[in-house]
């Protein structure tokens, strides 16, 4: 009788053990995700601050293109 209640205690052992395991691994997943989805946010966060940077100068840059353009074609015309 003591040998049948040996075997319950440890598939019970074992059974908790397993479950401990399986939770804490999902635990320290989860924390490993939300880890990665910081630096994507913090990656993001950056990416756009330098892509409204460079819009900024692609417009500054066309508004000279069209003044030298302006520029040019009154020239143009003065010269007839």
């Amino acid at each position: 009788m003591v040998w049948y209640n040996m075997a319950w205690i440890q598939i019970i052992s074992l059974f908790l053990a397993n479950a401990g395991l399986i939770f804490w691994f999902r635990s320290e997943s989860r924390s490993d995700w939300r880890h990665m989805d910081q630096k994507i946010d913090q990656k993001f966060d950056k990416m756009d601050a330098e892509m409204k940077e460079f819009r900024q100068l692609w417009y500054q840059e066309m508004k000279d293109f069209h003044a030298r353009l302006c520029i040019i074609e009154e020239r143009r015309l003065n010269q007839k």
